[in-house]
């Protein structure tokens, strides 16, 4: 209902900005979980939440470290529901193996028990949205290697990944699925008073207001289809072809607060339909949309980023919202507009 509190972590990353603004959006108060006073000052200075102007709609609480025991027990008081968008991420081309447990798999698997905990300790929680990934339900060898006709939905489910783990998004996969075992199993134990919806993105992409250098505009996921346009390599290799827009990925997060749609369900967000998303095709979108840049120069637009084939059936997601999510080409034109006009390059 509009004017709910709710409490939403990782909001300084591209899917929690974007959730901030659409929840703000629809009328909803926001309490902000973030690591430190500077990360709130830069979520207050984006150029979307001055002009929906929230006033005392939008508070903060800091959480210095999610894997602190007890992390977000005050951050969950008093708020009727909670957005843990919160996890690990993956910066350019991965950390270190050796680092795969403490910067992708223990923020995935820890932080979303510490937010259980905590919302189970209230009275006043009632649904909790869990940003989970396509990862934590497809095999991670079918995932990013080998090529399979098998249609992967939204009731499907992958072994759970014992490791050793060899590649950054390996662990991050399995980081994921541990944490959607560990969701299973605390509600079956605890049988608690809210329902948990889990939002399953695939790479994704798009514009994000908390990125002002031109230079990191390729980050994260936006790397997957943005590193091309740069004239760069990914680092990744061939890249599964499941993309979905971060403003997709954001507004089902907020329309999944609705107690319309049943609590207890995994919905996948990639566009494209089971053909999914061919990563080199930004080169001609860009070439289409952006011709001048391209022929200035500023728009390199020779890159080459590789694309695995991995097909994925969001289709019930989208009917159980009502939505058709946007394509690839808006997904890549929104990321080449914010580059340029931090650029203070015309939008051609």
């Amino acid at each position: 209902m509009s004017g709910d509190l709710v409490l939403i972590t990782g909001g300084t990353g591209l899917i929690g900005i974007k959730t901030i603004h659409l929840a703000l959006e629809a009328g909803y108060s926001v309490r902000a979980a973030v690591r430190s006073q500077a990360k709130a000052e830069a979520i207050l200075a984006t150029p979307t939440v001055k002009a929906i102007n929230p006033g005392s709609r939008l508070t903060f609480v800091i959480v210095p470290d999610m894997l602190a025991d007890g992390a977000y027990d005050k951050a969950a008081q008093g708020v009727k529901y909670i957005m843990h968008i919160a996890s690990g991420t993956i910066h350019g081309t991965g950390p270190k193996e050796e680092e795969y447990e403490a910067l992708l798999i223990q923020p995935a698997l820890k932080g979303t028990i510490s937010i259980l905990d905590a919302a189970y300790k209230t009275t006043t929680v009632r649904r909790i949205i869990i940003t989970s990934s396509e990862a934590a339900i497809i095999p991670w060898e079918e995932f990013i290697a080998k090529e399979v006709d098998t249609v992967f939905d939204d009731t499907y489910q992958t072994p759970y990944p014992a490791g050793p783990y060899h590649h950054a998004f390996e662990a991050y996969a399995a980081g994921k699925v541990r944490a959607l075992v560990a969701t299973k199993e605390f509600v079956k134990e605890k049988k608690p008073l809210f329902d948990i919806i889990h939002i399953m993105p695939g790479f994704t992409i798009g514009e994000n207001e908390l990125v002002t250098d031109p230079k990191l505009i390729a980050d994260a996921t936006v790397r997957a289809a943005f590193a091309q346009v740069l004239g760069e390599d990914s680092g990744w290799g061939a890249i599964p072809s499941t993309s979905v827009h971060v403003w997709d990925v954001a507004n089902l997060h907020v329309k999944a607060l609705d107690p319309k749609i049943e609590g207890g369900q995994s919905f996948l967000a990639v566009s494209e339909g089971v053909k999914g998303t061919v990563w080199s095709d930004a080169i001609d979108i860009v070439n289409r949309n952006f011709p001048e840049a391209v022929k200035k120069g500023i728009l390199p637009n020779n890159g080459s980023t590789p694309t695995k084939r991995t097909k994925i059936d969001s289709s019930r997601t989208e009917k159980v919202f009502g939505i058709k999510l946007l394509s690839y080409e808006e997904q890549v034109k929104s990321v080449v507009k914010q580059y340029l006009t931090l650029l203070g390059e015309p939008l051609m």
